[in-house]
């Protein structure tokens, strides 16, 4: 299946830590739904990460996202995946929708929640990684507090290239901020009228974007797959021409450096965040404008040239090559 990549890393970080040969385990920590964070804040600092339930001593803990980062122990590095980001860059685009009261009220709360990662960063952490640059320069700006990008590598899976075939494939959960939306309006555009699209995950947002298709006329070019197999996302990755990926202001996107490591080139946007970390345009990927007219020419692009894919997808591996398990577990372990 396709989930979010905060999980996405902590199992492909737990499968990482013991191969190198240290006892690890994920401990999932609550994140209360809106209103209730305050419960969740506390729920982490008081939670006793100091023994294991058979008393066995622990001498590291890692923690990935908010509010994880609340929870107290002498060895803890922070390798953050994001803050909340509905109260940090997002705030604009979230608020607006709330009376004045709401906004007034979710102000205050977002005060204390700045506050409080703040604190934690600063008190309760050894060190302090981002898994972007992107992320980074959040924590910088609103926290005013240092860290250190540490890109994740691909999740440990049996990725290979089959053929660069005959469609695109985007793999993530549907939810606005994917921007599903912007592919189908860009495949409904004429520069890309007979290109083919399957697109893998499941979210909030896949009943509207099934309909936005329907709408659009792509019945028959556009396949919603629903949630893959860790079999089924490779062999697409395989099989496929590009990989389509236009988020807005992604943190990271694990579906990078995957697509990556299976040779194929990504096509994103100018202001996608985290994958603009890796492609570079007309030499592992196409960067272009976030409009429905910008990526239809580029799908048309790699559609119309299988060499060019083909080309751009040798240089994305060369791109992912450094990146490596073992080095990253020696970066986040306190010696």
């Amino acid at each position: 299946m396709v989930e979010g990549g905060h999980l996405v890393l902590a199992r492909a970080l737990v499968q990482a830590l013991r191969e190198s040969g240290h006892e690890s385990d994920l401990v999932t920590t609550p994140s209360n739904r809106f209103g209730r964070q305050g419960a969740a804040y506390l729920a982490n600092w008081l939670t006793d990460v100091g023994m294991t339930g058979s008393g066995k001593r622990i001498d590291q803990v890692i923690s990935l996202r908010f509010p994880s980062y609340a929870v107290r122990h002498h060895a803890h590095v922070c390798w953050l995946n994001h803050t909340m980001r509905e109260y940090y860059d997002r705030w604009d685009q979230w608020s607006g929708s709330l009376s004045p009261q709401g906004r007034l009220k979710e102000s205050i709360r977002r005060a204390l929640i700045h506050k409080a990662d703040t604190y934690c960063f600063k008190k309760h952490l050894r060190r302090l990684f981002t898994i972007s640059t992107a992320v980074r320069d959040r924590v910088t700006r609103w926290n005013r507090v240092p860290a250190e990008a540490l890109h994740p590598p691909p999740p440990q899976r049996p990725y290979r290239c089959d053929e660069y075939g005959d469609y695109l494939f985007f793999a993530s959960r549907l939810t606005p901020l994917k921007r599903v939306d912007l592919v189908l309006q860009a495949l409904a555009h004429r520069a890309a009228a007979s290109v083919r699209c399957v697109i893998g995950g499941d979210g909030e947002d896949r009943a509207r974007l099934q309909a936005l298709a329907s709408e659009l006329g792509l019945t028959g070019r556009v396949i919603f797959a629903g949630h893959l197999s860790e079999t089924q996302l490779v062999d697409h990755l395989a099989r496929c021409r590009a990989v389509v990926f236009p988020p807005a202001d992604e943190d990271y996107g694990f579906v990078t450096v995957e697509a990556f490591a299976s040779q194929k080139p990504i096509i994103t946007c100018t202001d996608s965040g985290g994958p603009l970390e890796f492609v570079r345009h007309r030499e592992n990927g196409l960067v272009v404008a976030p409009t429905p007219d910008a990526l239809a020419a580029a799908f048309g692009l790699v559609m119309d040239a299988p060499d060019v894919a083909e080309k751009m997808g040798r240089a994305a591996a060369v791109a992912v090559a450094s990146l490596s398990w073992e080095a990253t577990v020696r970066k986040l372990l306190i010696v």
